[in-house]
C-alpha cells in the first residue's frame, strides 16, 4: 500500500484524523496538533480526580491479537481518563483457534456498538485492513502491527523529545539496536523526519539494520562510538529474546559490549543528551542500569507522557464519531 493510500485511510478530506495507523505521511501540522493536544492532558494526571468527560458514552475496545500488558494498560488508562467505557479483549488464542477471521472478530465487536478499536496484531497491515472495513464514524488506532508501525509510541517519543529539547531543527538523534525488526523505530523515524530533525542516525550491527535504510533519510553507523558522538538524544531499542538466541547475533553479551549503552559510551554524546527506551528494558543487554536510572534518563517520563499522547489521539478521533 502506498503512503498516499494510507494517508487517505487515516486522514479525511478535511485534513482531520479519522484513524491512526502510521506516522508515515502525516502532515507536520497534524503531528504538531497531536503533540499540542497532549500538552493539555499532561496536567490531568496530576489532579486528584484524573478524569475529563470528553469521551463519556463512547465504547472503546482494546483488541489485542498479540499480548502486551504495558501498551494495553496505557491505552486503558488513557480511555478511562477521558471517561470512555473500555473493554479489553485478548483474542489471539480464542478467536483464531476457532477459525474466526480478523474481520469476523471486528464485525462482531462492531455489532456491540463499538466507537473505537485499539488493535495490536502480529501481522503487518492488520490495522489498515480493519480501518478499511469498519463503518463510518468508527475509529481505529494501531497499537502495533508486525514489523510495520507503532504510531502512538513514535508520537510519545517525539513528544518526550520536544518536552526536553523544545525544538527539533538543530537536533542530532540516534536510534540504537535492532532497527530491522522494530516497528517502533519506523514510527520514530517517520515522525522525527516529519518534524524536521536534520541529523537522524541509526546505529547497530549490519544484521539488525534494514537494507537500504538510508532511503528513510537516516545516516547509518555500525560503530557505536562514532554514531553516538555529539548526539542530543539517544534512543535505545529493545532486543527481543529470539534475536539473542538466533543467528543474527553472536550473543547478548557481545551485543552489550558493542552496542549496549554504558556511561562510557554516553559520555561521547552531548553533556545534556537525554536517554530514551520504549520498554520493556533488558538491563545489561541494551542498557546498563546506572544509565537507565541515571540523571540523563527520561524513560519513566516517556511512560507518563504516553498516557497524555494516547488521550490526545483518542480525543481527536472520538470527537468525530
Amino acid at each position: 500500500m502506498s503512503p498516499m493510500s494510507r494517508h487517505d485511510v487515516q486522514v479525511g478530506p478535511d485534513g482531520r484524523l479519522r484513524h491512526l495507523l502510521t506516522t508515515e505521511g502525516l502532515a507536520p501540522e497534524l503531528v504538531r496538533h497531536i503533540l499540542d493536544t497532549a500538552d493539555q492532558f499532561v496536567s490531568v494526571g496530576e489532579r486528584d480526580v484524573k478524569k475529563v468527560p470528553l469521551l463519556r458514552g463512547k465504547t472503546i475496545f482494546n483488541v489485542f491479537f498479540e499480548s502486551s500488558t504495558r501498551t494495553r494498560t496505557t491505552f486503558e488508562i488513557a480511555a478511562k481518563r477521558l471517561s470512555a467505557d473500555v473493554i479489553n479483549l485478548n483474542v489471539g488464542v480464542s478467536s483464531t483457534s476457532k477459525g474466526e477471521t480478523l474481520l469476523d472478530t471486528v464485525y462482531n465487536l462492531q455489532a456491540m456498538d463499538a466507537d473505537m478499536f485499539v488493535v495490536r496484531h502480529s501481522q503487518s497491515g492488520a490495522a489498515h485492513l480493519i480501518a478499511r472495513h469498519v463503518r463510518p464514524g468508527v475509529a481505529v488506532i494501531n497499537a502495533g502491527d508486525g514489523r510495520h508501525a507503532h504510531p502512538t509510541q513514535g508520537l510519545l517519543d517525539v513528544y518526550t523529545i520536544r518536552h526536553y529539547k523544545k525544538d527539533f531543527s538543530g537536533l542530532t538523534v540516534a536510534i540504537v539496536g535492532d532497527v530491522l525488526h522494530s516497528r517502533v523505530a519506523r514510527s520514530q523515524i517517520h515522525a522525527l523526519k516529519t518534524l524536521g530533525v536534520p541529523d537522524l542516525r541509526v546505529i547497530g550491527p549490519k544484521t539488525l539494520l534494514p537494507a537500504q535504510v538510508e532511503r528513510l533519510g537516516v545516516r547509518v553507523f555500525n560503530d557505536m562510538a562514532e554514531g553516538i558522538r555529539g548526539c542530543d538524544v539517544v534512543i535505545m531499542l529493545r532486543l527481543q529474546n529470539e534475536r539473542m538466541n538466533g543467528a543474527l547475533l553472536p550473543s547478548a553479551g557481545e551485543f552489550f559490549r558493542c552496542y549496549g549503552l554504558t556511561a562510557e559510551k554516553l559520555a561521547l554524546a552531548r553533556p545534556d543528551a537525554i536517554v530514551m527506551h520504549p520498554g520493556p528494558m533488558n538491563r545489561g543487554v541494551e542498557i546498563d542500569s546506572p544509565v537507565a536510572d541515571g540523571r540523563q534518563s527520561v524513560i519513566l517520563p516517556q511512560v507518563t507522557f504516553g498516557i497524555a499522547v494516547r488521550m490526545a489521539v483518542m480525543s481527536m478521533l472520538g470527537s468525530q464519531a
